[in-house]
């Protein structure tokens, strides 16, 4: 996945979820951030950020911010990348072999999954989810609590019994993590919610992104750990 028209600033502030105060060329300049989750972690004060210049002149907001660095580290934080990586990802021959179809954004039940896919006799669902709380080389997900990511691995579970597929798949929005767990200490919930789901049968899949400050790229697996690591948590 490629930006256009990528720039680097430096963080100010951030007034709420949806727009942050930087330094771009030494003027500022207030951002659309493209992720309202909380990442207290990330947007920090000085932090170097990436931003992408928007194509629409009829914005109140000029720039995306896409990506921040976090000590040696760059981390993209865009919400809408990883469906989007993890697309381009499979239709260069990605995920499954002999893949007939890849439809996004499919409604079951009573949930809308990311993604459907059918390959031969077989057919499955796909929800997406991005990852950018690291913690000591470790990432974990979610950095808030998050109703609708239980519910959606509660349906995953669902599927199966009708004869589906299911997979979870967390696309790390940085590289070079040591593994990634659920956050069970901000919401042990959804830990518990993906347990039960491992446990029946539905795959939990984590690959990191090569990151740079105008692209991501699904790069490689990530070892999935779900016991042991309370201790680490955020």
């Amino acid at each position: 996945m490629q930006y256009d028209n990528s720039y680097r600033a430096t963080f100010l502030s951030r007034p709420n979820r949806f727009i942050a105060n930087v330094l771009l060329d030494g003027k500022p300049e207030v951002v659309h951030v493209k992720n309202t989750g909380r990442c207290r972690e990330l947007l920090l004060p000085g932090a170097n950020v990436y931003l992408e210049k928007s194509g629409n002149p009829d914005r109140k907001t000029c720039y995306d911010l896409i990506a921040v660095e976090k000590g040696a580290r760059l981390i993209n934080m865009d919400a809408q990348a990883p469906n989007r990586v993890f697309a381009e990802w499979v239709g260069a021959g990605g995920f499954q072999d002999g893949l007939t179809l890849l439809r996004p954004e499919t409604t079951w039940g009573n949930s809308r999954f990311d993604f459907y896919w059918e390959a031969s006799n077989r057919r499955g669902f796909v929800e997406v989810k991005g990852v950018t709380l690291e913690e000591d080389g470790a990432v974990y997900f979610p950095d808030a609590p998050t109703a609708r990511g239980v519910k959606h691995v509660e349906e995953l579970c669902a599927c199966l019994e009708q004869g589906y597929e299911a997979a979870l798949f967390l696309v790390v929005q940085m590289e070079g993590v040591a593994f990634w767990a659920p956050n069970d200490r901000t919401h042990p919930a959804f830990g518990t919610a993906v347990r039960r789901a491992a446990e029946r049968g539905v795959q939990i899949l984590a690959w990191d992104c090569k990151v740079t400050p105008d692209s991501i790229t699904l790069r490689r697996p990530v070892s999935v750990r779900l016991h042991g690591v309370q201790e680490n948590l955020c």
